[in-house]
């Protein structure tokens, strides 16, 4: 997996990462997904498309500051994450979004299925995860913001 991180990266265990700013959309993502949203960040820039990128290394206790603050920032969320898009990062921040923070919300993640075995890069075109659908759900999403 690409790295996205290294020893001088700041790491604080219950604050989230903003590692790209951005205005019209806010990526929350998580493992593998850290590299697709910032792919994604980099050719949605190139559409004239502001992500910021947030890196959600510590689901739970999930930064509830940082979300609320990022999504009333933008107006605008997608969550990237390389697991169930139900009971993972996608149902926290869309439970914490639903009480603090009511922005529209796409979910780039794995749907109710069961996992397979396979190489990285084909298992995230498998599911669905790679930074192209990353786009397209940031698309979606702002149809509706």
């Amino acid at each position: 997996a690409p790295v996205v991180t290294d020893k001088d990266t700041p790491f604080d265990l219950y604050k989230a990462a903003i590692f790209r700013d951005g205005s019209d959309v806010t990526l929350f993502a998580n493992g593998l997904m850290v590299h697709e949203a910032l792919t994604a960040a980099d050719e949605l820039a190139r559409e004239g498309i502001s992500a910021r990128v947030v890196n959600i290394h510590t689901v739970k206790p999930l930064d509830l500051d940082t979300v609320c603050t990022c999504a009333a920032e933008t107006g605008a969320v997608v969550v990237c994450e390389e697991h169930q898009i139900m009971g993972g990062l996608g149902g926290a921040i869309c439970e914490a979004l639903a009480q603090h923070c009511c922005v529209p919300v796409e979910l780039v993640g794995i749907q109710d299925r069961f996992g397979e075995s396979g190489k990285p890069d084909d298992l995230l075109k498998a599911y669905n995860l790679s930074a192209s659908d990353v786009i397209q759900a940031v698309h979606n999403v702002l149809k509706r913001k």
